[in-house]
């Protein structure tokens, strides 16, 4: 075993890196993308096993050095806590509950602009055939020009990345490390962790409803760090309230 890392955070690093190297060199990498990443369900090219393989998956070098980096700081921490089944297990399902936020808040904002764009006589073929053409049709009005330029991100969107994976061990490891001191590297002012999770994932529902970007990305799935962090932190809260924690730590 590597120095400094557990079994499981090890693995998932090696998985994360294949892929990511995957994606380079597999159809100039575009192909492997498409057939990986998560996309919007509405769009031809989502398939159900990019529900898993998207939580592999990373846009860029900084995106999953940074993931990685943090996978390892926090994620070896709490498999040393947890044992690797029970770290395994919140980590997958934060990746899901990422994908159930985000998926939910793209829907949230797509079927009224669908619902309006039917309503003003297009049918759906028509809307399809715009959004994957990236053409318009001859005859659109404004409204329904304002109405497809709102949608197109939605039903084009992908999505990749540990992220929501991570949030949900990092939540985690607030829970049982409530008064370690984490600091943003570009913010190096030390705060107990019981106020820096929460003060996170309050700049992420933030930036999602104003379209702020605080400290990522502005392509940032921000309700799946969201999704994530809340599933990590439903799942220690349950074993808190059980027999779990009576045997294997307290908080």
């Amino acid at each position: 075993m590597m120095r400094g890392i557990t079994d499981t955070v090890k693995h998932l690093i090696i998985i994360n890196v294949v892929m990511f190297i995957g994606t380079l060199a597999i159809g100039n990498g575009e192909s492997f993308y498409r057939w990986f990443a998560l996309y919007f369900p509405q769009n031809e090219l989502f398939q159900p096993w990019q529900v898993i393989t998207h939580m592999f998956m990373h846009g860029g070098a900084m995106h999953i050095i940074f993931n990685m980096f943090a996978l390892w700081m926090f994620g070896t921490s709490v498999e040393q806590q947890l044992g690797s089944k029970k770290f395994l297990f919140i980590y997958i399902s934060a990746g899901l509950g990422a994908v159930l936020f985000q998926l939910g808040y793209y829907y949230f904002n797509y079927l009224p602009l669908h619902s309006d764009l039917i309503s003003t006589g297009l049918t759906d073929n028509q809307i399809v055939q715009m959004f994957t053409s990236n053409e318009t049709i001859s005859g659109i009005n404004e409204i329904q020009f304002s109405k497809l330029k709102e949608a197109f991100p939605i039903y084009n969107a992908s999505m990749v990345g540990a992220s929501g994976c991570i949030m949900g061990i990092l939540a985690a490891f607030g829970m049982m490390n409530p008064e370690a001191k984490l600091m943003l590297i570009f913010l190096p002012i030390p705060i107990k962790a019981k106020y820096f999770i929460p003060g996170i994932i309050i700049l992420d529902v933030v930036s999602a409803l104003t379209g702020q970007s605080f400290f990522s990305p502005s392509n940032t799935a921000y309700m799946a760090h969201v999704g994530g962090a809340l599933i990590g932190a439903f799942i220690m809260w349950y074993w808190r309230k059980t027999q779990f924690n009576k045997n294997r730590w307290d908080l």
